[in-house]
């Protein structure tokens, strides 16, 4: 198993890509601190995995991270890797958006990054070699209709990465994924800020070289690669994986 006895903090876990990634990283072997909002599906997740703790909160609250690395640390002893999976959409153009919206979505999609990364690296850097991955977005290259707070947050995720992987290499290496069109529930959620989401959904589809919308599972392999010694020389890097959209 390539994650034999890590340990994990993964955000947005109860749903989605993060949900697959924590699955992913159990099987290899990694135990896993479960961070979500909808506590049912945290519970069940919890119970699914062989080594795996949930804990219920909200990322845009500094303390709750916090509370992310103590609970990995007083269960685990340790902590070698952080999947930061947690997003919101904040639709609307820049008059339309509403200050509050805006705000959330900063602080879910770019400043909860912030928190859990501050409370974590003390002890990331206690470990030989640690990884940071942030699932990001195409959305920080490639613009859409009426997400103006998505795709700043996701372009301000990918330069906040990059900036770490100088402070902290040699020791941690810090990388970005930045998906395309994914089938989640976000994917349908953000497919409403056009005229007809199925048919945005669809053209999607048809847009991707592949031909095909990715699922969590192909997100999840690509983060395995990259928390894993498979990556070793990898670092300050923003992956796309998005079936070829962004040439489109």
């Amino acid at each position: 198993m390539k994650l034999k006895d890590k340990v994990c903090i993964v955000t947005g876990a109860t749903s989605g890509m993060g949900k697959a990634i924590a699955e992913g990283l159990s099987s290899e072997g990694a135990k896993v601190v479960l961070s979500g909002r909808n506590q049912e599906s945290g519970k069940a997740l919890e119970t699914s995995l062989d080594h795996a703790v949930f804990v219920p909160g909200d990322v845009t609250d500094p303390s709750y991270n916090k509370k992310l690395v103590d609970t990995a640390l007083e269960t685990y002893g340790k902590l070698d890797i952080l999947s930061l999976n947690a997003g919101v959409l904040g639709l609307g153009n820049v008059q339309e958006l509403p200050v509050d919206s805006w705000q959330n979505t900063i602080d879910t999609n770019l400043s909860a990054i912030f928190y859990l990364c501050k409370y974590a690296l003390p002890h990331l850097q206690e470990q030989p070699q640690c990884n940071i991955l942030i699932n990001a977005s195409i959305a920080a290259f490639k613009s859409f209709p009426n997400h103006p707070a998505y795709c700043a947050s996701k372009a301000a995720s990918v330069a906040l990465m990059k900036q770490m992987a100088v402070d902290y290499g040699p020791k941690i290496r810090v990388n970005a994924i930045c998906p395309g069109p994914v089938d989640t529930p976000l994917l349908w959620e953000s497919a409403k800020a056009f005229e007809n989401p199925d048919t945005a959904v669809e053209n999607a589809k048809r847009t991707t070289l592949l031909k095909r919308l990715g699922t969590p599972e192909d997100i999840a392999k690509l983060v395995l690669f990259l928390v894993s010694d498979d990556s070793s020389w990898i670092t300050g890097t923003a992956v796309t994986i998005d079936g070829g959209i962004i040439n489109t």
